[in-house]
């Protein structure tokens, strides 16, 4: 039996094989019901870790490189040892689908976290004993129902915050800035937070980047507040290469609410189009036909990769 879960660009479709998966806890790969971190680890204590989505594509994980210099470039500004080398955890990853018989069709998450805790205290120097890496890799199938009818976005209150406060570009696992952001967006009958910046300009969603269209050209933020996304890169990547002007720059929700099309990009969903922002129509209130155009370059690249 398969039954829809989740929402917006994050739709995903519940598959009974993820009952029995196994899971990766520090080199060991047991099943589902017996994967447990203690309640000494500085993740569950303090968010104190980092993290990756990966998709896996015809047995290959795509764009694994990139996400690995953003894991071990955000290690590296929370000073933090992840006790492997890129390869030893690109072994982990391609074990742990192995284990499971898997080839297509897959989300894996990677978490590193500061390990175990002496004693619950938020001071680092106090995780005696190394990371802890866990890797859950899942059956998900995208809900398409997103991509063919578009998602609402609602702009709230709760801010991207400036970089010497919490650096919205580091994919810690301190999320609850966009958490509290969706929180609002669901409650006011939204798909996902449209959040601005500091200086009210638009930044990013809670949990994906945002792009729109006006007259042939794709904007997105400057990425100055926000993580700036692999897959968000990768369009911007895909556009280039096929003449598509692209610019990543400030603009207002007025630019928003008249745009032509909108659409958010994340590692799940790719592109998935936006057709409302704060009860406003965007364009014809539909899909368009730039962001069907990227979609299909961008998975025709993704194949590549």
């Amino acid at each position: 039996m398969q039954e829809h879960k989740a929402g917006g660009a994050h739709a995903s479709i519940d598959d009974e094989r993820n009952q029995h998966i196994k899971i990766y806890v520090n080199g060991d790969l047991v099943p589902k019901h017996e994967a447990k971190v203690s309640v000494y680890d500085s993740g569950f204590m303090l968010g104190d870790g980092v993290w990756e989505g990966l998709r896996l594509h015809n047995g290959k994980f795509a764009f694994i490189d990139d996400h690995l210099d953003r894991l071990f470039a955000g290690a590296k500004a929370l000073d933090m040892d992840i006790g492997k080398t890129r390869q030893e955890l690109t072994d982990a990853l391609y074990a742990t689908v192995e284990a499971n018989g898997m080839t297509d069709g897959v989300h894996a998450r990677l978490m590193v976290t500061r390990g175990l805790k002496k004693t619950p205290y938020q001071d680092p120097r106090l995780s005696l004993w190394g990371p802890t890496i866990v890797i859950i890799a899942e059956y998900k199938s995208q809900d398409l129902t997103p991509v063919e009818q578009g998602i609402k976005l609602f702009t709230v209150h709760v801010r991207r915050g400036h970089p010497d406060v919490q650096d919205p570009r580091l994919n810690s696992h301190s999320k609850i800035n966009c958490i509290t952001a969706m929180i609002q967006s669901y409650k006011a009958g939204a798909d996902e937070a449209l959040m601005l910046d500091p200086h009210g300009f638009v930044s990013t969603c809670n949990s994906t980047n945002f792009f729109i269209v006006r007259k042939g050209e794709v904007w997105t933020s400057t990425g100055d507040y926000a993580m700036k996304g692999i897959t968000r890169q990768k369009t911007i990547d895909v556009c280039r290469m096929h003449g598509i002007p692209v610019f990543e720059k400030n603009f207002s929700l007025v630019d928003v609410y008249s745009a032509d099309e909108a659409f958010v990009t994340g590692t799940f969903g790719a592109q998935t189009p936006v057709i409302d922002v704060d009860g406003r129509s965007i364009g014809e209130g539909k899909p368009g036909p730039m962001v069907k155009r990227i979609r299909e370059l961008y998975h025709a690249m993704a194949e590549i990769n």
